[in-house]
């Protein structure tokens, strides 16, 4: 059986990642920082699932894997780097540098450090995917995007690079990039848990759900050995990037 790691696995796109892979018959490393929501998904998903209390901000935890985690658990074939935030939405300007610090914390460093832990194994054994959730708002700018979009940006940018690195490994590099997704804390952290005005940004609309993300990234794990998918982008049809701004 085949060993998938995905980060952010207490709520959401996460979550459902889990479960997603679990039913297509992987045993998964479900990490998070809240211990009791990962154990309540083992407890679930009945003994295929190990849970592991990760904060993916904590570079020396990073930095220990894979030879951290328990014997017969370390050969990582899939790593899905679903953890990340955005907080705040105020212009550049009016922005809060904390916050700018804290969403590069998480989506780049994060990120960076994890498929830094975890590639060289899966280059030795010459096998491996690495399947990162990005977003549109890599391609696509709005207005209060700015540090959130930018380390989309970065992932997106730093998937096709290994994409070319990994020519010759057997290792595969994607980037997945959701529209908008409800159902999840995203928002509730981005405004500082003020559930009213996250909960306003998804009313009335036939949004994503995690499941959506979820069934893509299985997909994609699923692929045969000699197929990768560089970029998948899925957005609700009732979304579509904006037109151009004019002011006068």
């Amino acid at each position: 059986m085949k060993t998938a790691f995905v980060t952010g696995a207490t709520a959401g796109i996460g979550a459902a990642t889990v479960r997603a892979l679990h039913s297509g018959g992987w045993r998964v490393i479900a990490t998070g920082r809240r211990t009791e929501r990962l154990t309540a998904l083992a407890e679930e998903l009945d003994g295929s699932v190990l849970p592991l209390t990760l904060d993916i901000t904590d570079a020396g935890a990073l930095a220990a894997l894979p030879e951290s985690l328990p014997e017969g658990w370390r050969e990582i074939d899939l790593l899905v780097n679903n953890a990340g935030l955005a907080i705040g939405q105020a212009p550049a300007q009016e922005a809060q540098l904390a916050d700018w610090e804290a969403t590069i914390a998480v989506n780049v460093l994060g990120t960076m450090r994890l498929i830094h832990a975890v590639l060289p194994g899966m280059v030795a054994r010459r096998r491996g995917r690495i399947i990162t959730v990005g977003s549109v708002a890599a391609d696509y700018p709005y207005p209060g995007g700015n540090a959130y979009a930018a380390s989309k940006g970065f992932e997106h940018v730093l998937m096709a690079n290994l994409k070319a690195d990994l020519i010759g490994t057997g290792v595969h590099s994607t980037i997945i990039s959701p529209g908008l997704v409800g159902d999840t804390e995203f928002s509730d952290v981005r405004f500082g848990g003020d559930a009213e005005r996250a909960a306003a940004v998804y009313a009335d609309l036939d949004h994503l759900t995690p499941g959506d993300v979820a069934e893509a990234i299985a997909w994609v794990a699923a692929r045969p050995d000699h197929v990768n998918i560089n970029h998948l982008e899925l957005m609700p049809n009732c979304q579509a990037p904006g037109p151009l701004v004019f002011r006068r």
